[in-house]
């Protein structure tokens, strides 16, 4: 097959890197930065420049650059897609993507299916990019009425192929409730716990629990504003109910009150057990 990427970033550059050192598919590729093109021409992640000539030869597009530019970059490119390909964004949020692209999709016929993997790492952009970032991943895909069966299969063999361990399939508002929790709300808990004066001050004084805490606080500002927004009315939710948590070791702890602590460090262990995981 011949594989098309738009966005050669953390994502969209390990899609390549997988694609071309565990396939033995065309990958074509597009990125904004010169030398990030270059450097993906160089190290072989792609064969050659996704361009407006070669773009309706892909039988698969995959959309890795944030949600608005996805939905921009297919309409503006809409015309050239063929009506035999499969495209399938990359983003985090699904509801507002979903509701911008499948209809150009349905309107100019080619195929279309939400995606998000579930990987990444806290630093981005082509060079942070491996051809095993998604090794042991779970890929999730928004499969609607209109999906054929036959191009989802083609799908899945490519995901697994390139390392992922299966699907997960969801439809666009369970997707955005669900990752709101998982990966929004964490993402933020770390911006903020990060912001304590003691941070500045804790050389010697930290181990594993500082590391996993702060680790995904180094994001890209420009991304996650973006993915935010766009999940508000869900991570609002999930941040009132955390703060609601939050407020009642406050209370068990201005009050020295050991019962209570006890109760909520041992309701939190127990949901752990139960909610299983890393």
């Amino acid at each position: 097959m011949i594989i098309g990427i738009v966005g050669l970033g953390l994502i969209g550059g390990s899609m390549a890197k997988s694609i071309k050192s565990r396939t033995a598919h065309t990958v074509y590729g597009t990125d904004l930065n010169s030398e990030t093109m270059t450097m993906a021409r160089m190290c072989g992640a792609m064969d050659a420049p996704l361009t407006e000539e070669n773009l309706p030869q892909c039988d698969v597009l995959l959309v890795a650059i944030r949600p608005a530019a996805a939905v921009e970059w297919v309409e503006r490119n809409a015309e050239r897609i063929s009506k035999s390909a499969m495209v399938v964004d990359l983003c985090g949020v699904k509801r507002q993507v979903v509701e911008g692209i499948a209809p150009i999709a349905q309107r100019r016929g080619f195929a279309y299916i939400g995606g998000h993997p579930m990987a990444g790492k806290e630093r981005g952009g082509f060079t942070a990019a491996t051809d095993d970032l998604f090794v042991g991943a779970s890929m999730i895909l928004t499969p609607d009425q209109r999906t054929d069966m036959q191009l989802l299969e083609t799908l899945k063999t490519l995901f697994l192929d390139i390392g992922f361990a299966g699907l997960t399939f969801s439809d666009p508002e369970e997707h955005d409730r669900i990752i709101a929790f998982t990966s929004q709300l964490a993402h933020i808990v770390s911006s903020a716990y990060v912001k304590s004066p003691e941070a500045q001050r804790r050389r010697g004084f930290s181990a594993g629990s500082f590391r996993d805490m702060t680790r995904v606080a180094r994001l890209d500002e420009d991304m996650w504003t973006e993915l935010f927004l766009d999940d508000a009315d869900y991570l609002t939710g999930e941040l009132k109910v955390l703060i609601g948590h939050l407020n009642e070791y406050l209370d068990a702890l201005e009050a020295r009150d050991a019962e209570k602590l006890h109760a909520l460090l041992k309701d939190g262990r127990e949901k752990k057990a139960t909610a299983g995981g890393n």
